[in-house]
């Protein structure tokens, strides 16, 4: 059994065991922080950038306080200016298929277009699906997506499927067996509740990129277009 953090400043006070999960991880932004270090560590800066909602002053508490609890390791550079590399333990990666399941329950019962304000991040719903195990238990292969943003570098993702359980980096991959491209809009419309994936390009293995947007969220393009065809 891993040795237990220290208390919480606010603990909800219950001998249970769900109870004392939410100690660890019921904070604003702590799941979030997690998704997003899902694909490899961070800077400081970077996870600003992926959480555009929260203060400076909140995110370094919420770290430090990860730190404190078991879920973060902190590694400093001896570099000018300095840096400073945030990532997950072993306890936060368990908490992952979590953050999978809540990534599903979203898009059945809290899922919409976006709404007015609301920052867009199509990297922020595949750092969510990397806890999320495929019904297809065989399926296997790298995935390639690509995410093009006019005025914007484009950004790129590997998804690493073995034996059904998917992996996610931030970076390009030469041996993927599959890529799927697009614009940030038509991403947007692929993820979008009765959404189309007909703006997006796909060569390679199309029932591995088929079977992981499936399970990210994304509406299957045949089906999409056979209820079109009905209406």
């Amino acid at each position: 059994m891993p040795s237990v953090p220290p208390p919480k400043r606010h603990p909800y006070n219950q001998w249970s065991p769900d109870a004392r999960a939410l100690d660890l991880v019921g904070d604003k932004w702590t799941l979030l922080i997690i998704r997003d270090l899902a694909s490899g560590p961070r800077r400081f800066v970077e996870l600003q950038r992926v959480l555009p909602g929260i203060s400076t002053e909140q995110l370094r508490s919420r770290l430090n306080r990860m730190v404190a609890d078991g879920l973060l390791t902190r590694q400093r550079y001896r570099e000018v200016p300095p840096r400073v590399d945030y990532d997950l333990t072993e306890r936060a990666r368990a908490v992952l298929p979590v953050v999978g399941a809540l990534a599903t329950w979203g898009y059945e019962w809290a899922w919409s277009p976006p709404r007015a304000g609301e920052a867009i991040d199509i990297g922020a719903i595949l750092r969510s699906a990397a806890g999320i195990v495929l019904p297809v238990r065989s399926a296997s292969g790298v995935l390639e997506l690509e995410v093009t943003q006019r005025g914007r570098p484009e950004r790129q993702y590997a998804i690493s499927v073995t034996r059904g359980r998917m992996t996610l980096t931030e970076r390009s991959a030469s041996d993927a067996d599959a890529r799927v491209s697009g614009s940030e809009r038509a991403w947007i419309d692929a993820f979008s509740p009765n959404g189309s994936r007909a703006g997006l390009t796909v060569v390679g293995d199309e029932r591995l990129a088929d079977t992981v947007l499936s399970a990210c969220g994304s509406v299957d393009a045949s089906a999409s277009a056979a209820s079109s065809a009905v209406a």
